[in-house]
């Protein structure tokens, strides 16, 4: 309770009002209130943030290991974060980190800083907790703070905080380390450093990792420039590394981006050829280029298939989509696409839902258009509305007078089609991105995510 008191007394009035609540639930139940998997489940989809504090602190403590702890800390301390409560998130953190914590548990605390947005805050909780670990530190807690900075975008602190700590504290970095390293560098436009980073490795003993070739080589892809890119394709093989879906799919991005679909299918040929399976990400490549040949038709086709193919759509699928069908005037396909992600818990961001929100309302679909707002607008929280509700006065929608409040239960609550992609159960965790070494898997289903 320790951390909901302390929110209690910065938030006042309605954190005090779930406090007592929850406080006189706990005193009255005869066991432990919630495991760490229900707890999750019910954090997941709930968008209060002193809610969601509420149910973290509710989990018996039991039913924790580093990894849940990590997952259910990420979860709370986003929701605090998203709603600008910032020294509300820091101090749940703070909160959870033991007097003398084990190198797992602090690591496990340090990743949730990331979706907190508090990097600096997280490199303090590695100093204070640092003095107490047993010595030499391992590279694990190392790799967590260093992967803070990489997935809040301060790439350039990275190479500092790399050869700082590891001398402070007699840190040596393993693979890991120096795939966050290159990472950083590949972010700042300093490939020449990368390899640097490539050729300290092997002086040091150490193989390079395909994740680490991964990076470079998505990076070269990035700046066009593709002999040095199947040159290093070609090192990578040579070095006994084999490539894995991350690393195909780098390819198969260029070619969706900047090539034809045939060569977008010679990508996929080859990697089921060295006997990777295509996944969710490439298939959402294959899209990117079928829409961009003008083969909408086909996109729609290979996006209804992927429950054949063994994969789901993820958010970037629903956002590409949406937008794709959008452009195109396929204002019914759109209204699908929308109402699959919203029952996945996955629903595109504001400036994507805009255009179907638009297109329906100048298209004389008023009470449809109206009917997605309340749809969205019931889900998220007030605090993140307001560019919704400039969109409504905008349109004229807040005025409109029509039988969208009847009608939004019985327009949009039919069931899906069989056999396409979508559907109803609770979202499933999805894995991090490569540059995310040493943080365990991160939930991304909140209303805005990347594009594919």
């Amino acid at each position: 309770m320790a951390a909901l008191s302390s929110i209690r007394r910065r938030r006042g009035g309605r954190a005090d009002v779930l406090f007592l609540a929850l406080s006189t639930a706990a005193a009255a139940a005869a066991e432990p209130t919630l495991t760490a998997s229900a707890a999750k489940s019910l954090i997941r989809r709930e968008r209060d943030p002193d809610r969601v504090v509420s149910l973290f602190e509710a989990i018996d403590a039991a039913s924790l290991s580093a990894s849940s702890t990590r997952h259910a800390l990420s979860l709370a301390a986003r929701r605090l974060s998203r709603a600008r409560r910032f020294a509300d998130a820091n101090a749940l953190l703070s909160s959870h980190l033991p007097a003398s914590p084990t190198e797992p548990q602090l690591a496990a605390i340090l990743c949730a800083y990331a979706p907190a947005s508090l990097p600096e805050k997280a490199l303090i909780a590695f100093r204070s907790a640092a003095a107490s670990l047993p010595s030499p530190i391992s590279p694990l807690p190392f790799n967590a703070l260093l992967s803070v900075f990489l997935r809040c975008r301060r790439h350039r602190r990275i190479p500092i905080l790399f050869t700082e700590l590891s001398k402070e504290f007699s840190i040596t970095p393993d693979a890991s380390s120096y795939g966050i390293l290159v990472k950083a560098y590949c972010m700042t436009g300093k490939d020449a450093k990368a390899h640097e980073v490539l050729d300290q490795m092997r002086m040091q003993g150490i193989t390079p990792t395909t994740h680490i070739y991964t990076t470079m080589i998505d990076s070269l892809y990035k700046q066009k420039n593709i002999d040095e890119a199947k040159r290093l394709w070609k090192q990578m093989l040579e070095s006994g590394c084999k490539p894995d879906q991350a690393t195909y799919n780098v390819k198969t991005m260029y070619y969706s981006l900047n090539g034809k679909t045939e060569e977008v299918h010679e990508v996929m040929k080859e990697m089921e050829a060295a006997g990777v399976k295509p996944d969710t990400i490439t298939y959402n490549f294959l899209m990117t280029s079928y829409s961009k040949d003008g083969k909408v038709e086909d996109a729609k086709e290979l996006y209804h298939s992927l429950g054949d193919k063994g994969c789901s759509a993820n958010a970037a699928t629903y956002k590409y989509m949406l937008a794709e069908l959008c452009a195109h005037g396929d204002l019914d396909g759109a209204l699908e696409i929308f109402m699959e992600s919203f029952k996945r818990d996955k629903v595109p961001n504001f400036n994507t839902m805009r255009g179907l929100v638009e297109g329906l309302s100048k298209g004389g679909r008023v009470a449809e258009a109206k009917n997605v707002v309340y749809k969205v607008k019931k889900k998220f929280p007030n605090s993140l509305l307001s560019g919704w509700k400039k969109l409504e006065k905008e349109l004229g929608l807040d005025s409109y007078c029509g039988d969208a409040g009847s009608q939004v239960e019985s327009i949009y609550e039919k069931p899906l089609a069989e056999g396409k992609a979508g559907n109803a159960e609770a979202p499933e965790l999805e894995e991090p991105s490569a540059d995310e070494t040493e943080c365990m898997p991160e939930e991304t289903t909140d209303d805005e995510t990347s594009a594919p």
